[in-house]
């Protein structure tokens, strides 16, 4: 299966996973939604959703840029109202837009745990919302979170709460609404990486170029993301899957291509959070 002629909506496209999950769609001649903030460049964070759809569309898409904040409703119906006007229709919703701190309760200053979970696990329910009413009328609909498998362990928690609090509610959205619409034929699944993935987060909080050149690249996410979205939706629901784990079982054997230093021995590549 491919997504031609489907409508994939991608939060947070204007760059990095997102972005690289819009350009995989657009080869397959998909229809790409590109909604998130970034309108005009900024120095650290380069891409806009005006570069994104310019991207998307030399690469055989068609492409939507629409400005748009998660965190409120208004914003989020509009660009869900155009997206259906532009294309008929959603069959596929990533909810990949996220924020992260990497900081313990005493650093975490409250705006920031506002930040992370407004946008983390507030935003990922009200796209989901928001669009599954649409998601109901596709041919074989997808939602597909950015997320994390659920490990209630203290040690993925005690280093930085609030994040993986906001991060394991996107991960909770999976779990319940997989089985809540499961009758309706909408699949629900969760997809993370294995390893950290070079993009501007890891550059600029995570761990900088050290650990960029310890990443793999987020064509790899866009590839497994791929997989997944493709698959039947009424036998493929409530997973949490992890990107290495989704590509060997199409058949992948060498991941060097995907690393950012691809003569870097594989077992010294940095393994991601929760993993």
């Amino acid at each position: 299966m491919t997504l031609q002629g489907k409508t994939i909506f991608i939060t947070g496209a204007s760059r990095g996973i997102g972005k690289a999950i819009g350009l995989r769609a657009a080869r397959d001649g998909a229809n790409v939604v590109v909604a998130a903030k970034t309108v005009e460049a900024h120095p650290r964070l380069p891409g806009t959703i005006y570069t994104a759809a310019s991207e998307i569309e030399m690469e055989g898409g068609r492409a939507l840029a629409v400005q748009m904040d998660v965190r409120f409703e208004d914003q989020v119906r509009a660009a869900v109202d155009k997206a259906v006007e532009r294309f008929g229709g959603i069959d596929v919703l990533v909810n990949n837009a996220s924020a992260i701190s990497l900081t313990g309760t005493l650093d975490t200053e409250m705006k920031r745990y506002d930040l992370m979970h407004q946008i983390n696990t507030r935003g990922t329910f009200l796209c989901s919302k928001l669009c599954i009413p649409h998601l109901k009328k596709a041919a074989n609909p997808h939602v597909l979170n950015l997320a994390s498998p659920l490990n209630m362990e203290a040690r993925w928690f005690s280093p930085h709460v609030a994040y993986t609090m906001a991060k394991y509610g996107m991960s909770m959205c999976v779990l319940g609404m997989a089985e809540e619409f499961r009758a309706d034929g909408i699949a629900f699944n969760a997809l993370w990486p294995r390893t950290t993935i070079a993009t501007a987060a890891i550059f600029n909080i995570v761990g900088g170029k050290e650990t960029a050149n310890k990443s793999r690249k987020p064509e790899i996410m866009a590839d497994a993301a791929h997989a997944v979205v493709t698959s039947p939706s009424r036998e493929c629901s409530g997973n949490f899957f992890i990107d290495e784990e989704v590509l060997r079982a199409e058949g992948v054997t060498d991941f060097r291509h995907y690393q950012l230093d691809p003569d870097l021995p594989e077992d010294e590549l940095r393994p991601d959070f929760f993993i």
